[in-house]
């Protein structure tokens, strides 16, 4: 994966054309293709017991973000965050 952190803040483009700064909660690896799962940084930045939406990008060869086809990927890519999650917080109580 090209240099991706938990933490860094980027800026994509949503389906308006608008930018929107969003901030990596987490990166995967499953079967071999790098994800990352975002958030808008907005969100992120406020303590707040609200859940944040969260986004799944796919991550290429060359480092560029893309969205995730199928609904099959997606959900594999969201329970295996979900499981990667449950496991940072049962080692921080």
């Amino acid at each position: 994966m090209s240099k991706v952190e938990v933490g860094e803040i980027f800026t994509i483009s949503d389906e308006n054309d608008e930018e929107q700064e969003v901030e990596v909660l987490g990166i995967l690896t499953i079967e071999g293709n790098d994800y990352v799962a975002v958030g808008f940084a907005e969100d992120v930045r406020q303590e707040s017991d609200e859940d944040i939406d969260i986004f799944f990008l796919k991550v290429d060869e060359d480092g560029d973000f893309s969205a995730i086809e199928s609904d099959e990927e997606f959900d594999k890519v969201s329970a295996a965050f979900d499981e990667m999650m449950d496991e940072e917080e049962g080692t921080e109580e």
